[in-house]
């Protein structure tokens, strides 16, 4: 595991005792998961459903400009229990633009205050290969993917620790068979309605035919809670180590509202 994501690590669990961190108590509140790598523990109320979306432009070593329309709707299914559908347009390097590869999740939280853990998720996936691989905006493959979430409150700070694992399914010459992913992300108000979020995220190195170096970047940028209901981001991506793009993005998070009781 990263150094620096051991240190945040031992900051949750020195934590974990002094604050937990508590569901939202208005079911309208939207609960950002975007712009961050990193997700929280939190589950939109049962019922409920809220849609997230932006746009992230990339520049790549050969100067050539990407763009990634990230598009997620979040569906409560019970307290404890998040459905997730995600479906990202791409238009990598300047070519065409199609929708990429359709993924769909189920977050599930298992413990509101444990010791060092706080409040702990674990979010399964599977991405079907919708995209396309000639094109860029997809990777042939069948994904399963299992994130373990940890989330605490330090006073008026956010704390979101990840570690995902992904296997795929191939013979890995176009992508990695098996990736790993960590995180650590921070966020809290800034002034009146103005907010931060910054996370510190990276990519363990993988093998095979289609390896790539580890990879390590740093997020940041302002929010804005237009409403309870409606929170707008912008920033940037600074990458620190491995082949990650310079990267501009901007989006907002929507609770739409109750679509049963």
């Amino acid at each position: 595991m990263n150094g620096r994501l051991i240190v945040c690590v031992l900051l949750a669990a020195r934590a974990a005792g002094l604050a937990a961190q508590t569901p939202a108590p208005d079911p309208h509140a939207v609960q950002p998961q975007r712009p961050t790598v990193a997700t929280h523990a939190g589950t939109v109320a049962p019922g409920w459903v809220e849609i997230e979306a932006g746009s992230e432009f990339d520049r790549y070593a050969s100067d050539s400009i990407g763009v990634v329309v990230p598009l997620l709707v979040k569906v409560g299914l019970a307290r404890p229990l998040q459905l997730e559908v995600q479906a990202p347009i791409a238009r990598p390097e300047a070519r065409v633009t199609r929708f990429g590869d359709l993924s769909i999740g189920l977050k599930w939280r298992l413990m509101e205050a444990a010791p060092v853990l706080g409040r702990f998720a674990i979010l399964s996936t599977i991405k079907v290969p919708s995209g396309s691989v000639d094109l860029g905006t997809g990777t042939g493959t069948v994904d399963l993917g299992l994130v373990f979430i940890s989330s605490h409150t330090l006073g008026p700070i956010a704390m979101d620790l990840n570690y995902g694992y992904t296997h795929r399914s191939g013979d890995g010459t176009r992508t990695p068979r098996n990736a790993s992913l960590w995180s650590a992300s921070f966020g809290g108000p800034a002034r009146g309605r103005l907010g931060w979020v910054a996370e510190l995220y990276g990519y363990l190195a993988t093998t095979g035919p289609a390896g790539t170096a580890a990879i390590e970047a740093l997020l940041a940028g302002p929010t804005i809670a237009v409403r309870d209901w409606l929170v707008l981001d912008a920033g940037a991506i600074v990458p620190l180590a491995g082949p990650q793009p310079r990267a501009l993005y901007a989006g907002a998070v929507y609770n739409v509202g109750r679509l049963w009781r």
